[in-house]
């Protein structure tokens, strides 16, 4: 009897020993390629859509279907094997001109959309895990909208413009590039006025709000660019995982845009994750940088706070890249390095983007979810198209109402919100169409309307379109 069980528990250690190591096996450098692209990689932050755009205009001009300059395009993506890209809307603001701030923004979210529907056989807009995931599986870019540096959300219009960009499908928001804001201090501790102001203090009253909104709706706070102060504070309030979309670690590299080991180690503690950017700037002491630069930094945070919260976030069309990772194309390089390193197939699908992809599930899980409104929703339907533009800095803004299905519409219910500021609407019951007819000029190129309508039994729709002011 005893040496039966003593052979039972021999054969259970020998069997846990032996699985773990398969688990954790080092993967062979000629496997690195086939690892690569049978994993949902996902690219944490780039900034090609600032080079989609007009210089003067901010239209869209370039379509990246085809072969660019630039470091990423779709040719790119697709030979470097990046199933899932963060698309930026990037801007530093315009300090004292709200109304620019908004605009830049709207203009690069904008170009995400036509470049969605200049390509719409490769490329699709996609925000939740689910749709990303489908969108990967049909063999299509899953092109994720985010925001870098939010200087477009101020008291008058936070709230109103946050939920805006959360329907136009932004997933992750950073308060700030480097410059101060109304939601708190950047990295660079100044406001973005010509004598570059000095800030103090970190996360503002309007910035817990806005973090505690983004909280309920499931969109990500990006860390990156935050002060340190600001970083500790939203810290403080979050209750869901936030991401660090870009940047380095302090161990390796002492840098301002880089996170110090106890800021990492509060990153596992939240359940979020830092993406470790390309530009060698943050990485190293040599200009130029290498792809084990990247994976140095991988390493350090790997090993202080564990596999589960490191990824990648290259910065392309942002920064400089290392010498053996110039452009989207050469990503491969980066696997092939993990593999060198002695990374198993798990680790490795982890970093590339498993790690991610589980983040972002659990934005969405912490948000309030009311599933008690259930049932038919309004049919809301605007008369503009995204991105269309419109010849009147006072323009008259229809959406038409489907009254026909399900419950009544609640007239009590009808709201159509400018740039994040609400509006009471006018209702014409015969035609079943709700319109706001602006009385003060439009500043400015970008807008964005919402027509919100809510039936009698609380189901609400939202048609939230960006359009362009012409000339007229």
């Amino acid at each position: 009897m005893q040496r039966n069980f003593l052979y039972l528990v021999v054969t259970i250690l020998f069997l846990a020993f032996t699985s773990t190591s398969v688990l954790a096996k080092p993967v062979q450098v000629q496997d690195a390629e086939s690892i690569h692209f049978n994993s949902t990689v996902v690219d944490g932050h780039n900034d090609t859509m600032m080079k989609v755009i007009d210089e003067e205009t901010w239209l869209p001009e370039t379509d990246i279907g085809e072969e660019t300059s630039f470091q990423l395009d779709i040719p790119k993506l697709q030979e470097g094997g990046i199933d899932a890209p963060f698309f930026a809307a990037y801007t530093s603001g315009y300090y004292d001109n709200n109304p620019r701030s908004i605009s830049r923004t709207l203009a690069l979210i904008n170009a995400l959309y036509w470049t969605e529907d200049q390509n719409p056989d490769e490329f699709k807009i996609s925000s939740t895990t689910k749709e990303i995931r489908q969108t990967v599986k049909n063999n299509k870019i899953a092109a994720i909208p985010t925001i870098e540096g939010a200087y477009s959300l101020q008291e008058h219009n936070a709230k109103g413009l946050l939920h805006q960009y959360h329907d136009l499908g932004v997933k992750v928001l950073g308060f700030n590039w480097n410059y101060s804001n109304a939601l708190g201090e950047g990295a660079d501790r100044v406001y973005g006025d010509p004598e570059r102001t000095p800030s103090e203090g970190g996360l503002t009253e309007l910035g817990a709000e806005v973090a505690r909104e983004m909280n309920d709706i499931g969109m990500a706070i990006d860390v990156s660019h935050m002060s340190r102060n600001t970083f500790w504070e939203v810290m403080n309030i979050t209750e869901a995982p936030v991401i660090a979309s870009h940047s380095g670690v302090s161990g390796m590299k002492e840098h301002q845009r880089n996170l110090t080991d106890e800021q990492l180690l509060a990153l596992e503690e939240n359940g979020g994750l830092i993406n470790i950017v390309f530009y060698p700037a943050f990485l190293t002491d040599d200009e130029k940088g290498y792809v084990e630069d990247v994976i140095d930094h991988i390493e350090y945070a790997v090993d202080l706070i564990g596999i589960d919260h490191v990824g990648l976030g290259s910065d392309f069309d942002g920064a400089s890249m290392p010498e053996d990772l110039p452009n989207a194309s050469e990503m491969p390089n980066i696997t092939k390095e993990l593999a060198s390193r002695g990374y198993s197939k798990q680790e490795i699908e982890k970093l590339l983007g498993g790690n991610a992809l589980r983040v972002l599930e659990e934005v969405a899980k912490a948000a309030e979810n009311d599933s008690s409104k259930r049932g038919v929703s309004p049919v809301v339907e605007p008369d503009y198209e995204m991105g269309e533009i419109i010849d009147s800095r006072t323009p008259l803004l229809e959406a038409d109402i489907e009254t026909k299905r399900g419950p009544a519409v609640d007239e009590d219910s009808f709201k159509i919100i400018v740039n994040g500021v609400t509006y009471e609407p006018e209702y014409d019951e015969e035609t079943s169409t709700l319109s706001l007819q602006l009385n003060e000029e439009l500043q400015e190129r970008f807008h964005v309307v919402t027509f919100e309508v809510a039936n009698k039994a609380g189901k609400i729709t939202r048609e939230t379109r960006i359009f362009y002011i012409g000339d007229s």
